[in-house]
């Protein structure tokens, strides 16, 4: 639908991207969310390294790198760049390539860790063969900035290219920064999400040592992931990437384009607490959704649905869900699909992003996974079962991240 009478100074969404456990495309990853589906499966990992590992189930990207860019350009990239420009073209295209001064145009992308795969092995490398075997392009491969700048150049992108490195928050956090770029008047048009790709050795034995990773006991790895249920033990690791253009919305009616939905607001705290835990209370949570709803002028009662963190971990759901009840009641909609498609880390924030203006789009709130017991605790309408279909006018989205990084966007119907 196609609209030119909203305020000229919003800042709308007019395209969109994903890279998923479910493939390449936004369309077959909320069709296997809507339809219960789920992305956790073991991992089919060799080596000795895998081996070591104890716990080796995921979530990971379904892409063929060669196949969707080429064998000669996907082996110059790390895996994290390759799902970021497999995303960012789906957006762009979506977005109808806008047409945009290239010194209007930027780029911010969030991670978490950056090209931590290429790092592994260049250093594997380095110790097997010498120095003379490690690649000339490890560096531009595994620098954390890397993927924004991967995505410049193929934009033409020069209103700037910038990294957002903010745990499991980089994603949302990105799309802030986007938008107060915008808002400053630094751009028209910013291409913006986050991408990860931190399904390695190193990480799931260091998460699986901090019993943050959920830990199976004989049961199917589709059932691991349990956010708000009473029995939930942590988190199945995830790896993708989302992108969304935003675009200023004068901008967008100029050229007469369809849009998604309006980011109507964004709050962004620190918890100034623990470097791994939430405030218990969920202050810090709970103050980024409330400084997001005031940009927006609304109330919580204005929302509707809120895509949660929840990760699945005793603590963190349930602070965040003392600070979901807290701010927008207790009659909103509420969805965890960390459950289908696992953590994503720096690209979390921004594929849920993606799958909140789709529940707005379409009305429709896809359910939680494994949600089989609501822990006493958390006094929320979670939709678990089957997808519910409901009417949204405003949506929050949360993401929460290592450090005490706090990011809630506000998103409301185009």
């Amino acid at each position: 639908m196609q609209h030119t009478n909203r305020d000229s100074d919003d800042i709308v969404i007019t395209g969109y991207g994903a890279v998923s456990p479910f493939g390449h495309g936004v369309a077959p990853l909320w069709h296997a969310l809507v339809a219960g589906r789920s992305g956790v499966h073991e991992l089919q990992r060799d080596g000795d390294l895998w081996a070591q590992v104890p716990i080796r189930i995921g979530a990971d990207a379904d892409l063929d790198a060669d196949a969707a860019l080429g064998r000669v350009r996907a082996k110059r990239l790390d895996r994290s760049q390759q799902l970021a420009l497999v995303a960012s073209e789906e957006a762009w295209a979506d977005a109808g390539a806008p047409s945009v001064d290239p010194e209007r145009l930027a780029v911010v992308l969030g991670t978490g860790i950056g090209g931590i795969e290429t790092l592994l092995d260049a250093h594997d490398e380095l110790g097997r063969n010498g120095a003379r075997r490690v690649s000339p392009r490890t560096v531009p491969m595994l620098m954390a900035n890397g993927a924004a700048a991967q995505i410049s150049i193929d934009l033409d992108a020069r209103a700037g290219a910038y990294t957002t490195v903010s745990a499991c928050a980089s994603g949302a956090e990105a799309i802030a920064m986007a938008a107060r770029l915008i808002r400053s008047g630094e751009a028209d048009v910013v291409v913006t999400g986050g991408a990860e790709a931190a399904v390695t050795p190193v990480t799931m034995a260091s998460f699986a040592q901090s019993q943050a990773l959920a830990k199976p006991n004989g049961e199917d790895p589709v059932t691991l992931s349990r956010p708000f249920d009473v029995s939930r033990r942590g988190f199945v690791l995830g790896e993708g990437a989302g992108i969304v253009v935003l675009e200023r919305a004068s901008h967008a009616a100029a050229r007469n384009t369809r849009v998604h939905a309006v980011l109507a607001g964004w709050g962004i705290t620190s918890d100034a607490f623990h470097i791994t835990a939430p405030r218990p209370d969920g202050s810090g949570q709970e103050r980024a959704m409330t400084s997001a709803l005031r940009m927006a002028g609304l109330t919580g009662a204005d929302v509707d649905h809120v895509n949660a963190h929840a990760t699945s971990t005793p603590v963190g759901d349930a602070s965040e869900a003392q600070a979901i009840a807290r701010v927008v009641g207790r009659e909103a909609v509420v969805t965890a699909p960390k459950s289908a498609i696992g953590h994503m880390f720096g690209a979390a924030g921004a594929v849920e992003t993606i799958l909140t203006i789709r529940a707005l789009e379409t009305g429709v709130v896809p359910p939680t996974l494994n949600l089989e017991h609501l822990d006493p605790a958390i006094d929320l309408d979670v939709v678990s079962g089957t997808a519910r279909s409901t009417t949204i006018r405003a949506a929050l989205n949360n993401s929460f991240g290592f450090g005490g990084q706090n990011a809630s966007l506000v998103l409301s119907a185009a």
